[in-house]
């Protein structure tokens, strides 16, 4: 497999939606991992977040390639589960990503902690400096996707996101906060979120 295009999207549920339809769209959403060009797919509420936004689930899938995550888009399942869950969103926003490089564990077992990490740029940040940020980006564990945006018109405006799975949230917490440190001056905004990988249904 030459590369891996990752897809992340967040949810923010409305507030007053009963815990029922919340585990539908949770289930549903995960269900899609049928579809053929799904490689991976999880969906699960968010553990950890930090940031001045307030989503409240994660769903992270894997393609081999944009025609994929393009064909998965436009598959009849994906629309219907996006049909039957939209009236209970507030907000959403997706990023997507090809990988830097294949990762090792293309499906993360359930149990295991996923850290992402998305991030928004100040204006005028040269191409040059986007590849110094998403260096400092990969420093921060061996096993991180990292990759530019080429889906904007749902991502708000951030434009670097990366993923990265953990053993246990032990392993998260030792883990450091690199970014803020090194190229801090570039960036406008960060979402964080951790969430627990659910086990296969």
């Amino acid at each position: 497999m030459s590369q891996i295009i990752e897809h992340i999207v967040l949810f923010k549920v409305k507030d007053d939606v009963d815990s029922d339809k919340i585990d539908a769209m949770v289930n549903d959403l995960n269900s899609l991992a049928t579809i053929g060009q799904v490689l991976y797919i999880s969906t699960a509420p968010i553990h950890c977040l930090r940031s001045a936004s307030t989503f409240t689930h994660v769903l992270h899938s894997r393609y081999k390639s944009k025609e994929d995550l393009s064909a998965y888009v436009a598959h009849p399942d994906h629309l219907r589960v996006v049909q039957a869950t939209m009236p209970i969103w507030e907000d959403i926003m997706s990023v997507d990503w090809i990988a830097d490089h294949v990762p090792r564990v293309l499906k993360p077992p359930g149990g295991s902690v996923a850290k992402v990490t998305l991030l928004k740029l100040k204006e005028n940040v040269t191409d040059e400096t986007k590849k110094e940020i998403m260096e400092v980006v990969k420093e921060e564990s061996h096993e991180i996707s990292v990759g530019e945006n080429f889906s904007p018109a749902r991502a708000k405006g951030f434009s670097i996101g990366s993923v990265a799975y953990f053993k246990d949230l032990g392993e998260v917490e030792a883990h450091e906060e690199l970014v803020k440190e090194k190229v801090g001056g570039y960036v406008e905004d960060t979402i964080v979120v951790e969430f627990l990988v659910p086990p296969p249904s």
